[in-house]
């Protein structure tokens, strides 16, 4: 059936062609405060009780520990879920902790054929990712990071008793929207709580709006059910218009660094110390001082004559042994140069740690080249001592010292390695730096509404939450991720380890307000974020120059760091529902009504006056000319009456008025306020502010606001 005939067939509403889909802990619970709201939920044994999160990724490990049954503390009273059983995954494997388990296929057979050694035909999961993600959210409680038989402490989930629903829909050769759209039918028809996308489409649609696209309408038909969807707002930082979390019935997550690092150091012999990256032992001798051993540039190491010349032309990089000459680089810290290997992808840091091991390297230092610029590092648990020095100029000071102390003759053939290093410990965590910073990683804002990115009046991201070197389960079979092959825990780092943060979170209000809908649920995390760090400063983000910080703004944190335990109480939520989002839609420039009702079902009735007035814990206008009042409700969730004063921080250029500037609100109560923006100066670019709603009762209630002011009348 070809695609016009198709698209004429009965019940058949609306046509996409089929996308690639890509993927976008031991101590953020502590980083977060969730102990606190775990104490109000009656501890972690039962933090997240009687939720189920479901996982549409890679799939999951079952016998990882983070997912195991304990009948002692678990009770199993989701039975009725479906689960799919299959190679690496018998039906045992839904145990009570996973409750549901199932696989889609059918788009990743018809794009690919798919490699059955790794494409395996179950919900196990080959690659790490989905395991990650799952146990983030919602993994045990103390769970042992054991990492080449180093402790690195316990890790737990958000919402540690929380049920889990796996969904595979992404597998190692590819991933497709129309599995992953597959497995959202699915979970919305399971009944899941929560729902956790830390995947997505690569980019935007073709030919339609991007709210309208099927992924998005998808995620409407989820919440329409009652399920909350959170989703990785992308990894395309720190661009701005790079988020692809569109749509205001999802929560967009930007991922932020903590305060947790793990500092290595190379030290000379001449005592220069030079920080770097690298989880590995030190060179150690017999005791337990650091051993200095002698310091080898690769390419000096190199056989003479050698007849494989693709092997001695790479040989910076160390990735074949045969280049080398064993008895120079055994015991020797050898450096090996980030070249052209690494900087179009044929080289990897795999094929370094099997040089270093089979001709016995003391170590490796694995240093960034002047001719390709500085690379970003991360923590990887190398099985042998080794660092990473990502900057240049330290890559200077390194080859400065070891020329000085290096004897050649006239041919340029060293004849006296004079150099000594060795490597610290750098496995230990250190809590020293500021946080959160905004990662550099993260997709920014503004939200946009088709492929040609014309802004829309819509906050993204919504939240900010870790996503940057998270520990959590992992998969020994590790199909694309060689160097973290065997291993039961990986520290990853993007928006999809973020993602299960803001999942978890909400498992717990959910289980703490059962009666929430999924956008009170969503307010209370947005309206209770905090927008400064650790120093009390406004968050900082990462820029394009590498290791600078600047300001971030609401497009790169959304509403701020998630505060669980003040999301449990917000004081007021901002409610929207199906038919808000409908009327959103309509609401937008040069809608037809019939895209409308063909894509979502819904018919356009009352419209907003503009698309600004959805009520949403936050305010963008995209083009502000003049003045433009908008409205919102907000509804006390609380069990008392309160006072409430508002406040203003103005965006630049603009003035804000609220009326009413005062109120008291009853429980269960609600209230309108109307918000006028008036432009005093026309500018080139968005400015940002705040509302902020005090109560007599404590509470703090803050919107964002991001205006692009372009003209006083």
């Amino acid at each position: 059936m070809n695609i016009e005939k198709l698209k004429n067939a009965p019940r058949v509403k609306l046509l996409e062609e089929d996308r690639r889909v890509k993927q976008m802990t031991t101590y953020t619970p502590q980083f977060l405060g969730i102990p606190a709201v775990w104490t109000q939920e009656g501890g972690d044994k039962n933090a997240g009780e009687g939720i189920v999160i479901g996982f549409i990724d890679s799939g999951i490990n079952p016998d990882h520990p983070s997912f195991a049954y304990d009948p002692m503390t678990n009770s199993n009273s989701f039975t009725d879920r479906a689960c799919e059983e299959g190679p690496l995954f018998p039906q045992t494997s839904c145990n009570g902790k996973i409750v549901s388990a199932r696989f889609f296929s059918a788009g990743a057979q018809t794009t690919t054929t798919l490699n059955e050694s790794i494409d395996i035909l179950s919900p196990f999961d080959a690659v790490g990712h989905g395991s990650h993600v799952a146990s983030t959210a919602a993994g045990n409680f103390g769970v042992p990071v054991v990492v080449n038989g180093l402790y690195y402490g316990r890790a737990s989930g958000m919402a540690p008793r929380a049920r889990i629903a796996v969904y595979k829909a992404i597998y190692p050769s590819i991933g497709t929207l129309s599995d992953v759209l597959a497995a959202i039918d699915q979970a919305v028809l399971d009944g899941v709580d929560i729902l956790t996308l830390s995947v997505g489409p690569e980019e935007p649609p073709e030919d339609k709006l991007t709210f309208l696209s099927l992924f998005e309408i998808f995620m409407l038909a989820a919440h329409k059910a009652g399920t909350l969807v959170v989703q990785a707002a992308g990894n395309e930082g720190p661009s701005p218009y790079s988020v692809i979390s569109y749509s205001p019935w999802a929560v967009g997550v930007a991922s932020c660094d903590t305060d947790r690092t793990y500092p290595a150091t190379l030290i000379l012999g001449n005592g220069l110390k030079i920080a770097g990256v690298g989880l590995s032992g030190a060179t150690v001798g017999d005791g337990l001082m650091i051993q200095y051993n002698k310091l080898v540039l690769a390419k000096d190491a190199i056989k003479i004559n050698t007849t494989l010349p693709r092997i001695a032309n790479n040989a910076e990089e160390c990735q074949y042994p045969e280049a080398f000459d064993p008895l120079v680089v055994q015991d020797s810290v050898v450096i090996c140069t980030f070249s052209a290997g690494f900087y179009n992808g044929t080289s990897t840091l795999t094929a370094i740690i099997q040089t270093a091991i089979v001709l016995r390297f003391k170590a490796f230092v694995f240093v960034a080249n002047p001719t390709y610029g500085d690379f970003i590092a991360e923590p990887i648990p190398f099985a042998t001592p080794a660092i990473m020095i990502p900057a240049t100029t330290d890559t200077q000071n390194i080859l400065q010292y070891y020329e000085k102390e290096t004897v050649r003759d006239t041919n340029g053939l060293v004849v006296r390695y004079g150099g000594r290093a060795g490597i610290s410990e750098g496995r230990n965590a250190s809590y020293k730096g500021r946080a959160p910073i905004v990662s550099r990683f993260s997709s920014r804002g503004p939200d946009y509404i088709d492929q040609s990115k014309n802004p829309t009046d819509v906050l993204k991201p919504d939240i900010l939450a870790p996503g940057h070197q998270i520990w959590a389960a992992w998969s020994p079979m590790s199909v694309l991720d060689p160097i973290l092959s065997g291993h039961n825990f990986a520290l990853m780092s993007g928006t999809s380890m973020a993602t299960p943060h803001i999942a978890g979170v909400a498992a717990m209000i959910k289980q703490y307000n059962p009666s929430w809908t999924p956008s009170m649920i969503a307010s209370a995390i947005s309206t209770t974020a905090s927008t400064y760090d650790n120093l009390g400063e406004p968050i900082m983000a990462h820029g394009f120059d590498l290791y600078t910080l600047h300001t971030s703004a609401p497009f790169g944190f959304g509403a701020g760091l998630v505060n669980p335990s003040g999301a449990l109480h917000p004081g007021l939520v901002f409610s929207a529902g199906y038919e808000d989002y409908i009327s959103f839609l309509c609401s937008l420039p040069n809608i037809d009504s019939k895209i409308v009702k063909t894509a979502t079902g819904g018919i356009c009735g009352q419209l907003f006056e503009n698309p600004s007035d959805l009520n949403l814990p936050s305010i963008t206008i995209t083009s502000l000319n003049g003045s433009r009042i908008v409205h919102r409700t907000v509804t006390n969730v609380e069990s008392k009456a309160e006072t409430y004063l508002s406040a203003v921080l103005p965006p630049k250029g603009v003035t804000v008025n609220i009326e009413p500037s005062w109120f008291i609100i009853a429980p269960q109560g609600t209230q309108d306020l109307h918000i006028t923006f008036n432009v005093t100066q026309a500018l080139d670019d968005f400015t940002f502010g705040e509302i902020v709603l005090t109560g007599s009762l404590n509470h703090v209630v803050k919107m964002p606001l991001s205006i692009f002011p372009i003209s006083t009348t």
